[in-house]
């Protein structure tokens, strides 16, 4: 957390979104630090936090391809509801900068303008709300894991005026078999080559193409 937090302070430009497809799903409001991403350990970014990287390596979690990140939102900001439509990844939520409950002092004028009275502090906003996952609303809090299922439709709000912080964690879904996760992994991977450039892209040809091919080739 403190690791976080001194990174945080000194550069906001440390977070950033993954994609303009990514910012439209998540707002304007929501960026992320990288560490891992698609199965692969971003070892520039994880040297800025060598705590948090040997902590996440020493413990025994099955990571799964989508990644590991610090995860910010903006003050008075939130996602909309969305799905990510993937099931066989659960996600870790950890918080580490959590805003606090603001309160405000309300003040009854009585029909005697010479008396008045201050009222105890009313909540009026709770910056700890987490989001909605189907029909449930939770909560982070600061040390605590919360854990989701994000395949399921789900929106965040963070309505006070300080940013919240915490570091998201996608593993797999405990009851895929180790087939199946290898099969995924086979499936991400191919597709890292192929963002990296290693695989080739080959638009597909038409069916003149083809019989001209097949006419060659004979």
């Amino acid at each position: 957390q403190q690791q976080q937090q001194s990174s945080s302070s000194s550069s906001s430009s440390l977070f950033r979104g993954d994609s303009s497809w990514q910012s439209n799903v998540m707002g304007g409001g929501w960026s992320a630090f990288r560490l891992q991403r698609l199965g692969e350990w971003n070892a520039r970014n994880c040297a800025s936090f060598p705590q948090t990287y040997k902590l996440l390596q020493s413990l025994d979690i099955p990571f799964a391809v989508r990644g590991v990140c610090f995860a910010r939102q903006e003050p008075n900001s939130g996602v909309q509801p969305h799905s990510d439509g993937r099931n066989f990844i659960l996600t870790s939520h950890l918080g580490l900068q959590i805003p606090t409950t603001k309160t405000t002092k309300t003040t009854t004028t009585t029909k005697d303008s010479s008396s008045s009275s201050n009222a105890d502090s009313t909540t009026i906003t709770d910056g700890r709300m987490l989001d909605e996952v189907g029909n449930e609303t939770l909560t982070w809090k600061v040390g605590k894991l919360t854990t989701i299922d994000t395949s399921f439709e789900h929106s965040t709000g963070n309505p006070t005026d300080e940013e919240r912080v915490v570091l998201i964690i996608d593993f797999w879904h405990p009851e895929l078999t180790a087939i199946e996760r290898n099969a995924l992994s086979y499936v991400y991977d191919l597709r890292n080559q192929f963002e990296s450039g290693l695989v080739p892209f080959r638009p597909p040809r038409s069916s003149k193409q083809q019989q001209q091919q097949q006419q060659n080739d004979e």
